[in-house]
């Protein structure tokens, strides 16, 4: 049975090389649109996460299939990637001074012989609070560019350290990867993490 990341994230790819785990990572375009405006960012996170690992079903027969998204919320709006500098701004001036919550939602998808044997998925939540910052730290830390590929424009595991106050809960969900609920998932699931060692 082989182990696929179905996700473009170079974070989740190193906790995941971290972890010792041998695996195969796959990106697909997935619609990313959420509809229902009434769900709740757990329910949004998870169901892009199940997006993700349906995605990955087509090209695998025997596979454990990881599917993760990331978002941030601020208590009014959802935060996802930024699509240019200008709303990397944006984002960051509404974050800054502020608590907020990432959610990480995570699905693991078994493929049998083509035929899904388990789904199972699950969110979690930490809260972060940003510290307050001047116009120009916000325009100088989207100058480097690290703000661009990342849920609420910025990355607690690099420059963007710099930013963070504190968190309350866990930090490698903010990086984009539960480590607790990737562990958890795969028990609900009857694996273990050694058999992709």
């Amino acid at each position: 049975m082989e182990l696929v990341l179905a996700s473009g994230s170079p974070r989740r790819r190193e906790l995941l090389s971290q972890l010792g785990l041998h695996f195969t990572p796959v990106n697909y375009q997935v619609d990313e649109t959420i509809t229902n405006c009434s769900l709740t960012p757990e329910k949004i996170v998870q169901e892009l996460s199940i997006r993700k690992a349906k995605a990955a079903q087509q090209d695998f027969t025997d596979a454990l299939i990881i599917g993760a998204d990331t978002i941030v919320f601020d208590g009014i709006s959802i935060l996802g990637k930024p699509k240019d500098q200008h709303e990397a701004i944006q984002m960051l001036t509404q974050l800054q001074g502020k608590e907020h919550q990432v959610y990480t939602g995570i699905t693991l998808i078994e493929l049998v012989d083509g035929v899904v044997k388990e789904c199972k998925s699950g969110v979690r939540m930490t809260r972060v609070w940003m510290r307050t910052l001047l116009k120009s730290e916000i325009e100088e830390y989207v100058l480097t560019g690290e703000p661009m590929d990342k849920a609420g424009s910025y990355g607690i595991q690099g420059i963007g350290a710099t930013l963070i106050d504190r968190i309350d809960g866990c930090y490698f969900n903010v990086v984009g990867l539960s480590l607790v609920l990737l562990q958890d998932l795969f028990r609900q699931i009857d694996k273990s993490m050694n058999q992709f060692r």
